[in-house]
C-alpha cells in the first residue's frame, strides 16, 4: 500500500496538466462544465503472469523515478519531514509505519503494531509486536511510539504536523507549552523497553479507527538511535539526514542528498521478506521523465496515492510499448490560497489580518471566477485531471460534496462583485484600484516546472488582467519548490498575496493540520470562528452519528467556497506506466506489502 501517514505533505504537483501562452479561456461568460468527473478508470494492480527471473531478482535493480523539478530536502524522518519528495525517496524503507489497513484506509491488525480503541476508557492501546525491529537490529519498544509524540510535540520541534488535535491527548498542551517535561497521557504499562502503549484521550474520535487521522500518529521513531540529539536539530542531524534506519522491507544503501536514494533488503524486517536486491530511486524533472520513461531507463515511477506524472505525460506514454499502466483516485488536489495574517509564534495559532490586501472576500471570489479552469482541464489533462469543486477530493466519496458548484469561469460576475466591492478603475487608469483608490497591484507566487506549468501561470495572469487587476508574478518568474514553501512558511509574509501550490493528503479527511487555527501548514492564515467550528464538529461526540459527520463535512466545503480563503484548483487520477517485467505491482490500500511484493522478470527492461 501507498500510505501517507503524515497529515498532508506539501507537494510540487502542479496537477493543470496544460496550457498553451494565448491561453484556453474563450472569454465566455460561464463554463458549461461541471468539472467533477474523471474519465480514466484504470486497475491498481499490473496482473503480470510471466515468470519470475530468481537470479535477476536477487542481483538485478529495480530503477524508479521521483518526478521533481527542484532537488529533495532529504528529511528521512516522518515526523519532521513535510514535502513528498522525502516521503517518496524513502518510501522503500516502510516510513516506520505502525499499522496495516484494508481498502478503506480502516486500520487493521497485523502491521508492526496493532490498535485497539476503548471509548468508555477514552484510551488507545497500541502493541508493538514482538519481532518488530529497526533496520540496524535494535527492537522497536514503548518508547519508539512514545518519542514520536515528544518530537511532534515539543515547542522546539521543527514538525509542521502538529495540531491542536493533538492536545486531546491528557497532557500534550502542558508539553507543548513547556510547561511540563514530559506527556502526562501517554503510559507504557510494562516500561519504556516494552511493547505496549497506552494513550488517555479527553475524547474519542472515530476518525481514530482509521490511519493518517489527526490524533493518533502513525509511525514511530528509533530513540536509542536519536535520543542524544536535541530535537530542534534532529531534522539536520546525521541520524535523520545520513544514515537513517527504517523499520520496513528495505534499508537505505546510500544517499546522494537530493538526486538519489538506493536500497537493499532490510533483514530484520518483520513482514514478508524483500525479494529485489536493489532499488534505486533518482530525481528527474517534469521536463525529461517522458522521455527517461521511452527510453526506458526506469522501470516506473516512485508509487504514491498522490501521482507523479500528469495529463500531458499520459498522452505521450499511454501507448508506450513495454509498459502497463495503472491507477486509482488520487490523495491529492492543488489549490489557491490567499495571504491573510500570520502565525503568532507566541500562541502557536494562525491570526487573520483584517487590513491585509487580500482580506475583501468579493476580491477572492472575483479572481476565482476570473479563471477558466474547466477548459484548460477539459483540453489538456487527457482524463487525468479536472477542476476541483471543493476541498474535499471524490477519493473521499462518503464525504465529498459532488453537487458543490466550486468556481466556473464567470467574467461578468468577476466583474460585478469588483465594481460592487469598491475595486473600480480611476483616473483612466487600465488597472482597478482598491476601495480606498490606492494602487493595487496583487502579487502571485508558483513553483517552477515545466514549459507547461509556466505557461499556466501567464494564463490565470492574463485572465485576472481581463477584469482589470494588475496580478503579477511575484520575482517575475516561478520559484524553487523549497524556496517557494520556506517563503510561506514563514509565521508572516507579505511578498506573496496569493498562490498555487498542492496537497499530497492523508487517508483520513480531518482538516484540522490543514487549515485548522494551530495548523503550520495553514500557510494563507485563514481563520474564523465558523471555521474552527466545523473542523471541531469534524470529530466531536456527533461525529460518532455518521450521518451528522458526514453533513458537518459538507457544511464546511460550502463555507469554504463561500470564503475563498483556500480555493480547489484541480484534482487528479493517479497513474503510472510500470515495466513489463516488474513482477507483483499493485499500490491499491489494502497491500501492505507494495515492496515486499515486488519481482522481476528479466534483468533488462521490457
Amino acid at each position: 500500500m501507498v500510505k501517507t501517514k503524515n497529515k498532508v505533505i506539501l507537494s510540487a504537483v502542479t496537477l493543470l496538466a496544460a496550457v498553451t501562452l494565448a491561453g484556453c479561456s474563450n472569454g465566455n461568460s460561464s463554463s458549461s462544465s461541471s468539472g467533477t468527473t474523471a474519465q480514466i478508470k484504470l486497475k491498481s494492480s499490473f496482473k503480470n503472469s510471466a515468470a519470475t527471473d530468481k537470479n535477476a531478482t536477487k542481483n538485478g535493480t529495480l530503477k524508479l523515478a521521483e518526478v521533481a523539478d527542484s532537488p529533495f530536502q532529504g528529511i528521512s524522518d516522518p515526523v519532521l519531514a513535510s514535502n513528498a519528495a522525502d516521503s517518496h525517496v524513502f518510501s522503500p524503507g516502510g516510513l516506520n509505519n505502525l499499522f496495516n489497513v484494508d481498502k478503506n484506509y480502516k486500520i487493521i491488525d497485523g502491521g508492526l503494531a496493532n490498535q485497539k480503541l476503548d471509548r468508555k476508557a477514552k484510551t488507545a492501546t497500541i502493541t508493538i509486536r514482538s519481532n518488530g525491529k529497526w533496520s540496524n537490529g535494535d527492537p522497536v519498544t514503548a518508547k519508539d511510539v512514545e518519542y514520536a509524540y515528544e518530537v511532534l510535540g515539543n515547542k522546539e520541534s521543527t514538525t509542521s504536523q502538529y495540531s491542536s488535535d493533538f492536545e486531546n491527548i491528557e497532557g500534550m498542551a502542558a508539553y507543548h507549552k513547556g510547561t511540563a517535561s514530559t506527556i502526562s497521557g501517554i503510559e507504557m504499562p510494562d516500561g519504556e523497553k516494552g511493547k505496549k502503549v497506552v494513550i488517555h484521550f479527553k475524547h474519542m474520535s472515530p476518525s481514530m479507527k482509521f490511519s493518517g487521522n489527526s490524533f493518533i500518529w502513525g509511525s514511530a521513531e528509533p530513540y536509542e538511535y536519536i535520543k542524544n540529539v536535541p530535537i530542534a536539530k534532529l531534522a539536520s542531524s546525521e541520524q535523520i539526514r545520513k544514515n537513517p534506519i527504517f523499520t520496513g522491507p528495505y534499508k537505505l544503501d546510500k544517499i546522494v542528498t537530493g538526486e538519489s536514494t538506493s536500497w537493499v533488503p532490510n533483514k530484520f524486517y518483520y513482514g514478508k521478506k524483500a525479494q529485489i536486491g536493489h532499488i534505486t530511486i533518482n530525481v528527474v524533472s517534469s521536463n525529461n521523465i517522458v522521455k527517461a520513461i521511452q527510453s526506458k531507463k526506469y522501470d516506473s515511477v516512485v508509487p504514491s496515492a498522490s501521482g507523479e506524472v500528469g495529463g500531458t505525460s499520459y498522452k505521450k506514454l499511454k501507448n508506450l510499448k513495454g509498459y502497463t499502466k495503472v491507477g486509482q483516485p488520487a490523495l491529492s488536489y492543488s489549490y489557491f490560497a490567499f495571504n491573510l495574517g500570520h502565525f503568532d509564534t507566541k500562541t502557536g495559532k494562525n491570526v487573520a489580518d483584517s487590513n491585509k490586501k487580500m482580506a475583501n472576500k468579493s476580491l477572492r471570489q472575483a479572481m476565482m471566477y476570473a479563471l477558466n479552469v474547466d477548459d484548460v482541464a477539459k483540453k489538456f489533462g487527457n482524463g487525468v485531471a479536472w477542476r476541483g469543486n471543493t476541498l474535499i477530493p471524490p477519493v473521499f466519496t462518503k464525504y465529498y460534496d459532488k453537487s458543490a458548484k466550486g468556481y466556473s469561469l464567470n467574467l461578468k460576475k468577476a466583474n460585478k462583485l469588483l465594481d460592487d466591492a469598491g475595486y473600480k478603475k480611476r483616473n483612466g487608469s487600465k488597472w482597478r484600484s482598491d476601495p480606498k483608490g490606492k494602487k493595487l497591484t496583487i502579487y502571485f507566487g508558483g513553483m517552477s516546472g515545466n514549459s507547461i506549468t509556466e505557461a499556466t501561470y501567464q494564463d490565470y495572469l492574463q485572465q485576472w488582467h481581463k477584469v482589470g487587476l494588475n496580478v503579477k508574478l511575484y520575482g517575475g518568474k516561478p520559484m524553487e519548490m523549497n524556496s517557494f514553501y520556506d517563503l510561506l512558511q514563514k509565521p508572516s509574509q507579505n511578498k506573496i498575496d496569493l498562490w498555487t501550490a498542492a496537497w499530497s493528503l492523508s487517508s483520513e479527511p480531518s482538516q484540522s493540520q490543514l487549515y485548522g487555527e494551530t495548523a503550520p501548514f495553514n500557510m494563507g492564515h485563514f481563520v474564523t470562528k465558523k471555521n474552527t467550528e466545523l473542523i471541531n464538529k469534524m470529530n466531536d461526540s456527533s461525529a460518532w452519528n455518521d450521518k451528522t459527520r458526514t453533513k458537518t463535512f459538507k457544511q464546511w466545503q460550502e463555507y469554504m467556497n463561500d470564503q475563498a480563503g483556500v480555493v480547489p484548483e484541480e484534482f487528479n487520477y493517479v497513474w503510472q506506466p510500470v515495466n513489463n517485467r516488474v513482477k507483483g505491482f499493485d499500490f491499491s490500500p489494502a497491500n501492505n506489502e507494495l515492496f515486499s511484493d515486488l519481482t522481476l522478470t528479466s534483468s533488462k527492461l521490457k
